[in-house]
C-alpha cells in the first residue's frame, strides 16, 4: 500500500526542513567545567523580570569573557541548574513546571547532572523522547489527538504514544511507562514491538518568552495492536484516539494536522521518499 500512496513532494521537503531550524537569535554556550551542556540566548540574563534575581544567580552562574564564550555554571551541576531553573520560572522565562528531572549530557554525551524539565528549552539542553507507532493487523494506524490543555501542539494529532525520557528512565522503561499512561496499554499485550529508528529535531521553542530552543533526539518503535484491543488515555493528556488508514493518515499529515515529530516518524513508516 505504501508504494501506491500519492504525496506532495514539496510538502515532504518542507516537513523535513522544519525539523532542523536555526535559532531565531544568537545563542551562546552554557558551560559546566570544561563541558558544554546547553546554550542560552545572548542577553537572556538582561531580562528585566530576571534582573531582580541577578545577585542570587551570580552565586551559581558567571559570564565568560569575551562574552561570546557564554555562561559557566558554578558548583554542583544539578544543584546549580535547578536553582537556575527556579529563577527562570519565577521570571516567566521557563515552560510549565513539571517537577520532573531530565538528564543533562555534554557535547561528548557524558552525563553531567539533571535539571527540571521546565527549563530545558530556555537552556538549550538536549532532551530524549520516545514514540510508539501502533498498527492493527490489517495495517491501519492508531493515532492520538493531543489535549487542548497541552502547552505544546495542543489539538494536533500524534503517534499512538509520545513522551520524554526522564532522568530516572531508560528508553525502554520510558516506552513502557508512557504507553501505559497515555494509551492504557501494557507492552505484553502488544505484538511485534521493534525499534524503528531515531529522528532529530532542532528548532526554536516558545518557552522562555520565545527564547527557548528545542534540541531533541527521538527514538521510535512500532508494534501491532491486536484486534479488539483499544487504547484508553489515563493521564488526561489525550483528547481522543482514532484509527486511520494510510491514505487518510497521509492526507491529514499534508493538511498540517500532525505534529512535526509524528509526521517525520510516520513518513518513515509509510515509506515516503523524495
Amino acid at each position: 500500500m505504501a508504494g501506491q500512496l500519492v504525496f506532495d513532494a514539496p510538502w515532504l521537503k518542507d516537513l523535513r526542513g522544519r525539523a532542523i531550524v536555526q535559532p531565531l537569535r544568537r545563542r551562546v554556550p552554557l558551560w559546566a567545567g570544561q563541558s558544554v551542556i546547553g546554550s542560552v540566548e545572548a542577553g537572556l540574563l538582561d531580562d528585566q523580570a530576571l534582573h531582580v534575581m541577578l545577585d542570587a544567580i551570580s552565586q551559581i552562574l558567571q559570564q565568560e569573557h569575551p562574552v561570546e564564550l557564554g555562561w559557566r555554571l558554578l558548583g554542583d551541576v544539578t544543584t546549580s541548574l535547578n536553582l537556575l531553573a527556579r529563577a527562570l520560572y519565577g521570571a516567566g522565562l521557563a515552560g510549565e513546571w513539571r517537577s520532573e528531572q531530565l538528564a543533562v549530557h555534554d557535547q561528548f554525551d557524558h552525563l553531567k547532572g539533571t535539571v527540571e524539565r521546565a527549563a530545558v528549552r530556555t537552556l538549550g539542553i538536549t532532551t530524549a523522547a520516545v514514540h510508539l507507532v501502533g498498527q492493527t493487523p490489517d495495517g491501519r494506524h492508531w493515532v492520538q489527538q493531543r489535549s487542548m490543555k497541552k502547552s505544546n501542539d495542543p489539538g494536533l494529532w500524534d503517534t499512538l504514544m509520545g513522551g520524554m525520557v526522564s532522568a530516572a528512565d531508560t528508553v525502554e522503561t520510558a516506552l513502557e511507562r508512557e504507553t501505559w499512561e497515555e494509551a492504557g496499554l501494557r507492552m505484553p499485550t502488544l505484538q511485534d514491538v521493534v525499534y524503528g529508528g531515531r529522528i532529530l529535531t532542532r528548532r526554536p521553542a516558545n518557552d522562555g518568552k520565545g527564547r527557548g530552543y528545542v534540541i531533541e533526539d527521538i527514538d521510535w518503535f512500532r508494534c501491532t495492536v491486536p484486534e479488539g484491543v483499544t487504547p484508553v488515555n489515563r493521564d488526561g493528556e489525550v483528547a481522543q484516539f482514532a484509527l486511520m488508514d494510510s491514505d487518510t493518515l497521509l492526507q491529514a499529515m499534508q493538511r498540517g494536522a500532525f505534529t512535526t515529530e509524528a509526521a517525520l516518524i510516520l513518513v518513515e513508516v509509510l515509506g515516503l521518499h523524495t
